[in-house]
Formats: C-alpha cells, structure tokens, sequence
C-alpha cells in the first residue's frame, strides 16, 4: 500500500487513543525505560538491582554483593544491607509490592532512608518486574524471612497482567542476617537472546570493588559443567582502579590520591600520567559510571587547568608574555578516575550517563583546585615533570598546526599536492551534506574497485587503505599526524583530533569501516578502531562509527524454470538454514574478501542501507576499553599474551 492510499484509507478518532497505565507502558516501550532490548537493556536489568544494593553500601549497612547466574536463565543480587521494609504502605499494600509494581516508588525521594544513592527516577526494580517472566523477593529483616512473587501472565482472555502478584508478602522462616535477594528470569519475548554474560559482569563488579573501598564483590555462574566463583575486594580504591588501567603503560610518578568533602558531596580523585598522548578519565557517581561526563567532569578540567597555569607561573615555568598552557597540553597523558558520592543526584537520562547537578560543577572545582595546588607545592619534582611535558605538548601542538595549515593551503584552496594526494585514493560524493554523506575505509586495492563501481556516487565517498595501517597506541602523536593515511582522513573528514575534534564540523554521517572477513580484515578493523578510541572518541560516543559486514557465504541453486536462486548468508547458523531451503544440488561460495564480490553483489549485501548489515560501534565501559586497548595494542608484551591464553581458544583445521 502507498502512503498516499494509508492517509486515505485509515481513520484516527478518539477511540485510537491508548493510555498505557501502570507496568504495561514499560512492556510496550522498554526502550524508553533501559536504552535497548539489546545485550545493554538486558544487563541494565541486572545493574538496577545491583545498583539497589550498591545504594546500602553508600548507607554503610552493606559489606556484600552476591550475584549467581543460573542454568534456567534467571540470575540473583543478594545483599547484606537492612532489607527492604516490610509493613504496610499508606496505600494498603505491602512495602515490597509496592516497590516492585509501581513506577516512580522507592525509598530516595526524600524520605530519609537514603542520602547518598544511584538516581532518583524510581523505576529501577519496577522495570526489571516489567521485562521478566517472573521475579522473587527474599527479604530478612528484624529475625524473619519474608517472600513475594510477581510474574508476567496473559489470562484466558488474552488480557495481559504485567508484574502481578502471585503470592502475598509470606513469612516463611526466622533469620539472623539481615538483607535482600531478588531473582528474576528476563523474558526472551522482550529481548530475544537473554543470556547474561559473564565477562560483562566481571567487569563491573571489578570496578564497583575499585571505587567501594568496604564492598566485597562475589560472581558465581552455575550454567557451566563446573561452576565458576570469583570475588573482588581492593584495600586501596582509585589507586589500586588507577594501577590497573596503567598496567602496560609507561607511568611517570606514583599515583597521586586525595579527597575532600563540601556540602554533604564527597570527592575522590587518583591519577597518573604516562607517557602517552590521549587523555584518560573515568567518571562516577555514586559508583555510576557517567559515560558523557557532567557537571562534574567541568568541574575538575577547570580546576585542573587553572593550578596547573598558576603552578607554573609561580615557579616561573610561564614567563608573564607567555599565553597559558591548554587543558589539552596539560592532560596529554593523563589517566585518571573521577569519583563523587551525593544525595539528590539529578542525571540527564534514566540510563544514568550524564550528571546534571550544577552545584557538583563548584564543589568538584574547589576541592579539586585545593589538594592538587597543595600537592603541587609539596611535590614540586613532579610538577616540573609535568609542566614540562605540557610545555613540550604545547610546543609540539604548535607545530602540527602550522603543518596542517600548510597542508590545507590558504582560503582559496591553492594546495595542488594535497588536492593530488588525495585524488589517488580518496573518491568523493557529488553532493556536500555532512547529513547524509558516508565514507567507507575499504581495505585493499581490488575491494575499493569493486567499491568504486557498487556505491551511489550521489552520497557515498571511498578512501581506499594500502596494507595495514599504522598502530596508533604504539605511535607519537606527531608520527599520527605525519601518517599519510590518517593525514588523509583527517583531511577528507574535515576535522581535526583530540579534544579539538568537533563532530559538527565533520563531512560525514557515518564513517564505515569495510573490510575482509578474515584474519587481516580483522586486524585492520582493530588497527582504525584504536585510532578513533584514542583521537575521534567523540565520533563513537555520538554514534558516528559503523563496522561493515559483508556477507560469508552465498548459496545458490538453478531451479526448474532455470532462474538461479541465491541466498547470502551472514554466518554458519544463516547457512544452515539456506540449505535446508535450497535442499540438495545447491552451490556454497565462501566469501573471504570484498574483492570476490562484484559490483552489484557487494552493493546489494553491504552498501545499498536497505539491504546492509552495519554494527555501530559504541562506547559503554571507557575504562574496559582503555585496558583492553593498552594490552591488545601496546608495547607490553605479557599481559597481551595472558590475554589471548584465557580469551582464545586454538582449534586445528583443514588447511585453505
């Protein structure tokens, strides 16, 4: 049906108008409530129960947090806290169902029974009720164990009960301890592969150990033939958070700490340079990880700025004529963790990833400005140190500028090298709209060939790679720049790097790496990958960067009419499948690079954006991926080799 027959035939009254009352709208939309129904939404179910127990650790009531993920699916939070409490509401209902089975509920409104917790939208548990096929609540409290079940049920009629109760609020033993458990099975209707992954909670609950000095860490995983237990616990906080990010890096003093608090916020901060080029801050709240910064972020590069340039006024490392030092030349290198915990946080979504508190701008500020200026001056050999690699920065920024202005010629676009430089590799789009162009980085010569021909010429522009780029965490920023490959990208997108990268300014909507689905391919992917991590990250937090996937297989087979059926085929699974609808007598091609495709093949599978396969490329755990990038990508070669030992498994094959 047209769009011009739908606006005809359709009505729209007043009976079209729904209102989704209660849990029901959570169900509907849930991306409105967790982001996705993706990997992230489902373990963001998990982090709003962990962070409910994680909140009576910042009360001081819990030394404990015990995770199990079990063979059926479900997975338990346990905590050691006070428990939820179990009376009678003012509304007639238990205190547990009316936390579980209402929207906007809880105890960190104000009430008095947290100052300092993860957020106050109050949907957490509500939510998690809403997305799973059923949730238990255990709770012991004042020497009883009381228990409540809720479940999502379609009745005879077809109604749907979303969160109903299914049990009352029983006591069913007597207890010591006291504290809560909840268990609760996702719902595959909602988010198709519901399996929680083991390394993704390892990973936080490591981190949650760093930034909660007093809090034991325990994940136990019972799905296996052998089930798996480990527990973290770290003495020293953000220092021993700080270690472990620079582990493999080149550090330059020992890690700095300090804290301070004003007006009920407590602030920490641990820190310490390397030897690299990139800036490293990981920032929390209440143990939320705030992806895109806030207030608080302000906050500490004003700070950071300021007592630096006073610093080096002072000790005369600035003469008065000399402008001040950036807050790029003075964070090169740097590799920090950022942690406050407050009451009435205020973030700028229900996924927690940007803090809104404006007074946390001027408390992060002044105690930030206050322990390093006293630091500074009670370590002035570190200070030197550092005032002179930012001196070096400055002097070494300057200098690129000045080569990159050379290379961009002046105002009226005289520049007939750069202009031929590019003109070998890089084909443009007819058209300039920073809206709607592409780029693809295509591996290799042959594949960009048969690119050049597949792309609509219209809004798709080809830079074609030669061999493996350069590795980009192992090089100087200046060695970056004088790259010609990544000099040439810069120059096609328009922009530059680091914190003077603008993502308005860029040429391009998307970014597309496309390259063969094989070892090299592979390689070349991570190789670009470490180049946007360390200087284009704006790029991937604003959802700009794509990884293309070109198809593994094709399956073909003549019919009886002699037309030829092909189905193309993403992995072993999508074959399997086209087998057994193609049955016997059907031809496999196995696709091992761009280059084996033709024109019309490669844009049908993985260009034409009707038909193509992309993965975005996103950023949600900056410090996982500073470490993961440092070990695959760095100079250090053990911690690289432990790695691959517990994270490849090598199996003998057929040789090709």
């Amino acid at each position: 049906m047209k769009e011009t027959d739908t606006l005809h035939t359709l009505t729209y009254t007043e009976e079209d108008i729904q209102v989704l009352e209660g849990l029901i709208a959570v169900r509907k939309r849930p991306g409105m409530y967790i982001g996705s129904t993706g990997s992230r939404g489902l373990h963001h179910l998990l982090w709003e129960i962990v962070d409910n127990a994680k909140d009576e650790a910042l009360a001081g009531v819990n030394d404990s947090i015990i995770v199990t993920l079990y063979k059926d699916g479900s997975v338990s939070v346990e905590d050691h806290g006070r428990g939820i409490p179990t009376g009678m509401h003012k509304t007639g209902r238990p205190v547990p169902e009316v936390i579980f089975t209402t929207l906007h509920a809880g105890g960190k409104f104000g009430g008095g029974g947290y100052k300092k917790s993860g957020g106050l939208h109050g949907v957490g548990s509500s939510v998690v009720v809403a997305l799973s096929k059923w949730l238990e609540v255990e709770i012991h409290r004042e020497g009883k164990i009381h228990k409540q079940k809720f479940a999502y049920i379609v009745d005879e009629k077809g109604i749907e009960h979303v969160g109903k109760p299914v049990t009352d609020l029983e006591i069913t033993g007597n207890t010591k301890r006291t504290g809560t458990t909840v268990r609760f099975l996702p719902d595959e209707a909602v988010f198709g592969n519901a399996r929680f992954d083991y390394e993704t909670i390892r990973d936080r609950f490591r981190e949650t150990a760093f930034l909660l000095k007093k809090l034991r860490m325990v994940l136990i995983d019972e799905r296996g033939p052998e089930k798996k237990r480990e527990e973290f616990y770290f003495e020293d906080g953000l220092k021993s958070y700080v270690s472990y990010l620079n582990e493999g890096k080149n550090t330059l003093h020992p890690i700095v700490y300090f804290e301070g608090e004003k007006d009920n916020v407590y602030v920490e901060l641990a820190f310490q340079y390397n030897d690299g080029y990139t800036e490293t801050l990981v920032s929390y709240v209440n143990s939320i990880v705030t992806t895109d910064g806030g207030t608080h972020v302000t906050g500490f590069r004003n700070g950071t700025t300021r007592i630096f340039n006073e610093f080096a006024r002072k000790k005369g490392y600035l003469k008065e004529k000399d402008p001040n030092l950036t807050g790029n030349d003075l964070r090169e290198g740097f590799l920090g963790v950022l942690s406050l915990q407050m009451a009435d946080v205020q973030f700028e979504s229900q996924t927690k990833d940007k803090l809104g508190n404006e007074e946390a701008r001027a408390i992060v500020e002044q105690i930030v400005s206050e322990k390093l200026g006293f630091f500074l001056e009670e370590n002035p050999e570190t200070g030197k140190l550092l005032i002179d690699k930012a001196l070096r920065s400055a002097e070494i920024r300057e200098e690129l500028r000045k080569q990159r202005e050379a290379l961009r010629g002046d105002k009226k676009g005289k520049s007939a090298k750069k202009r031929k430089s590019i003109s070998e590799k890089f084909t443009p789009p007819q058209y300039k709209d920073s809206k709607r162009n592409e780029l693809f980085l295509v591996e290799g010569d042959s594949a960009g060939g048969s690119a050049k021909q597949a792309r609509n010429s219209e809004f798709q522009a080809l830079f074609s790679l030669r061999g493996k780029p350069l590795n980009t965490e192992k090089a100087k920023l200046s060695e970056v720049l004088a790259n010609e490959e990544f000099r040439t990208i810069l120059e096609v997108l328009e922009t530059d790097i680091g914190e003077e990268f603008s993502i308005e300014n860029c040429a391009f909507d998307k970014v597309i790496i496309m390259s063969d689905a094989d070892v090299d391919g592979s390689h070349i992917q991570t190789l670009l990958l470490t180049f946007f991590f360390r200087y284009m990250r704006p790029m991937i937090a604003a959802g700009h960067l794509y990884i293309a996937q070109p198809p593994l297989y094709q399956v073909k087979k003549q019919s009886k009419g002699k037309q030829t059926e092909s189905i193309y085929c993403w992995s072993d699974y999508e074959l399997e499948q086209a087998l057994k609808k193609t049955g016997r007598g059907a031809e496999v091609q196995r696709y091992k690079g761009l280059g084996e495709m033709n024109a019309d093949q490669l844009w049908e599978t993985t260009m034409d954006p009707e038909t193509r396969k992309l993965i975005r490329v996103e950023l949600e755990d900056l410090a996982h991926c500073e470490k993961l990038v440092t070990v695959l990508m760095g100079d250090k070669v053990p911690p690289r080799r432990e790695w691959i030992e517990s994270h490849v498994t090598f199996e003998m094959g057929e040789d090709e």
